[in-house]
C-alpha cells in the first residue's frame, strides 16, 4: 500500500492505494483539494509549518464549529465523545446531530443509534449531563462545568462572633 498525503494551508488530504492503482490515487488529489473549504486552503502568513510527524498523528476537523482534540488509534466511540465534551466545544449544549457532525469531521462515521447509545451511557455514568431542550430533543453538556465559587460575607462584628463569657 502507498499513502499520499497533501497539505494545503491548514487542510490535509490523504489517499491510500496499492501500487496498481497509484496513478488513479494521484489523480484524486487535486479533486480532493478543490472540495476543501477556502479558509482551510489559505496559508496563514505567521504560522510555522509543523513537522510532518506531528501533522500525520493529529487530524484537524474540517468544520470551524468542531472540537479540536487529539485522537489516539485505540480510542473507543465513548472515549472520542468524552474528549469532545472535555474540550471547550463541550461546554455548550450539543444535540445528537452536533456530535455526529463532529465525529464525521474527524472521518469517524458511526450510525445514529451507536452515537445515541454512547451518549446515554456517558450521561448515566455522570460523565455528561443530559437535558431535554424546548423542542423535545435531548441536549448534552460537559459534566465538569464548574459554577463560580460561593463567596461568604460575614456581617457580624468580631465581638458578636466571640463565644459568650459567663460573669
Amino acid at each position: 500500500m502507498t499513502r499520499i498525503r497533501v497539505k494545503i494551508g491548514q487542510a490535509e488530504a490523504e489517499v491510500e492505494a496499492d501500487a496498481d492503482h497509484l496513478k488513479e490515487a494521484i489523480d484524486l488529489v487535486p479533486e480532493l483539494a478543490s472540495k476543501l473549504p477556502q479558509q482551510l486552503r489559505e496559508v496563514p502568513v505567521t504560522q510555522k509549518e509543523a513537522p510532518a510527524s506531528t501533522v500525520a498523528e493529529q487530524p484537524q476537523p474540517m468544520s470551524t464549529d468542531s472540537p479540536v482534540v487529539s485522537l489516539e488509534k485505540g480510542d473507543s466511540l465513548a472515549d472520542v465523545i468524552g474528549k469532545f465534551f472535555s474540550s471547550p466545544w463541550g461546554r455548550e449544549r450539543r444535540k445528537l446531530s452536533d456530535v455526529r457532525e463532529a465525529l464525521q469531521s474527524y472521518g469517524l462515521n458511526y450510525p445514529k443509534q451507536s452515537v445515541a447509545v454512547a451518549l446515554l451511557r456517558l450521561a448515566k455514568t455522570t460523565k455528561l449531563r443530559r437535558f431535554k431542550a424546548e423542542d423535545g430533543e435531548y441536549v448534552y453538556t460537559s459534566s465538569t462545568t464548574f459554577a463560580a465559587p460561593l463567596q461568604v460575607t460575614v456581617e457580624d462584628s468580631p465581638e458578636e462572633m466571640a463565644p459568650a463569657r459567663s460573669n
